[in-house]
């Protein structure tokens, strides 16, 4: 009998022990279900944002980006906001009227996707002050996006631009030297 009282409480203890890890295991898996539909639903909304603007639907930019949104070039000192962005899209596309998008590769982790994607379009309107060309570019993008609340707060963007100038007919030249 003094055998089965030390053992009952022993036994309590280790099932006390399990059915407090079963809760947080149930915790953890909750969590990282919770995260995989965030993550989910941000690739959901970066598709939708391409697929949209595929068909000229510039609003959906006022509609995806969050009213603080910035945007990081290479090369541009400031980032760029919200309405830049959409004014530069529609450039764009007026510059390439039969643009798209094609997603390469895509990199989710929290509440950031990182990713490839490629544009084709015809050059049939003015863009960066080069004259239509009538060239076919085929230009790939690096692109890294961050999400909160449903909305794109920011992109970082590396595009081949030295690569999408060369198919339009400019030329690299190196600098006249001082004399």
């Amino acid at each position: 009998m003094k055998k089965l009282c030390m053992i009952l409480p022993l036994a309590l203890l280790l099932c006390f022990m399990v059915g407090c890890q079963d809760k947080e295991a149930m915790a953890e898996l909750e969590a990282m279900k919770a995260q995989a539909e965030v993550e989910e639903q941000n690739k959901e909304l970066l598709l939708h944002l391409f697929d949209e603007l595929d068909k000229k639907n510039f609003d959906i930019i006022d509609e995806l980006y969050a009213s603080d949104f910035k945007k990081y070039s290479p090369g541009v000192a400031d980032p760029i906001n919200r309405e830049q962005n959409k004014e530069m899209a529609q450039a764009f596309y007026a510059a390439f009227p039969d643009l798209t998008h094609t997603i390469d590769r895509l990199v989710i982790g929290g509440d950031m996707i990182a990713g490839q994607y490629t544009f084709r379009g015809t050059h049939e309107g003015e863009f960066a002050g080069i004259p239509p060309t009538e060239s076919r570019v085929v230009v790939t993008v690096m692109g890294i996006w961050r999400f909160a609340d449903g909305k794109l707060v920011e992109y970082w963007s590396n595009i081949d631009t030295l690569g999408m100038m060369m198919q339009l007919g400019m030329e690299l030249k190196p600098k006249e030297g001082k004399k």
